[in-house]
């Protein structure tokens, strides 16, 4: 039967989400509405009747940069052409962009097929943080103040603006922390609860001694649970020191992109923000 394709309310996006944990990805309490502060349209499903039978995320980020996550047919409905449906709505809403996605190992040579290039590996570090340094330049928690600013850092670290989802991403239940010095923002985390643990993401930072200081304040509000943090392979630093702190490589994929890789301060970048939405 030829499904419709449309547009996710906010009640399907929260059933998409409890698909995502069905399927082991852990996702956040809060991500049906935060994720949808992206881009209320960028949610789309193949619907049999009133069922909904797949879906996948196709967020735009402006008119450059889009984002593929979150693709999903309902087990007892693969093998009938529905994944394909979604997909094919989704990278038709993001045509004449730079599309991103996190792809794993097994699906690698399938987006390859479809013109994804790999650019790095990221792999997910998990576990409760046994020790980190901490100096003198703490971070802070967000309050509004700093805002703007953390969304001017934002830019330097991610492919396009995003100014809607941050003035959600950053806000309570979400922990998030900002390091400050005098010359301003020189880094931001956020760690959201998720059905098992915490995820961070992102973490940028201007370099890895601030993305250590953030990550331990991070544990410290998330009160010494555990914590999944996606980490550019190419942070060899970072991962050393994350090693000795006592978490434990559990997953990997690889970031690919259709069309010229964006700019961005990849050296900032020490963990993503979720694998969902780049």
């Amino acid at each position: 039967m030829k499904p419709t394709i449309r547009t996710l309310t906010l009640r399907e996006l929260t059933d998409l989400i409890d698909w995502a944990a069905a399927e082991g990805w852990n996702p956040g309490l809060e991500d049906a509405a935060m994720f949808q502060a992206a881009d209320p349209e960028g949610f789309i499903g193949a619907f049999v009747g009133d069922e909904m039978v797949a879906a996948i995320s196709a967020v735009a980020y402006g008119r450059d940069f889009g984002f593929i996550g979150l693709y999903i047919s309902r087990p007892d409905m693969r093998g009938k052409g529905y994944g394909k449906a979604v997909w094919t709505a989704g990278m038709a809403r993001l045509a004449g962009r730079t599309i991103g996605l996190d792809g794993v190992e097994e699906q690698r040579a399938n987006y390859q097929s479809k013109g994804f290039r790999p650019v790095y590996e990221t792999i997910r570090y998990s576990g409760r943080l046994a020790g980190s340094p901490v100096g003198a330049g703490r971070p802070r928690m967000v309050s509004a103040q700093p805002v703007p600013d953390i969304i001017g850092y934002d830019a330097l670290c991610f492919p396009a603006p995003r100014h809607s989802f941050l003035q959600q991403w950053l806000q309570p239940p979400h922990r998030a922390l900002a390091a400050i010095q005098s010359w301003g923002v020189a880094g931001y985390a956020v760690a959201r609860s998720c059905r098992s643990g915490f995820k961070v993401g992102p973490l940028f930072a201007d370099d890895t001694q601030t993305a250590l200081e953030l990550l331990a304040e991070l544990a410290s509000a998330c009160e010494g649970g555990e914590l999944n943090i996606d980490v550019p392979a190419t942070q060899v630093d970072f991962i050393a020191a994350l090693d000795a702190a006592g978490l434990s490589p559990t997953f990997s994929t690889t970031r690919m992109y259709q069309g010229p890789p964006p700019k961005l301060d990849a050296n900032r970048v020490f963990g993503v923000t979720t694998l969902e939405l780049g």
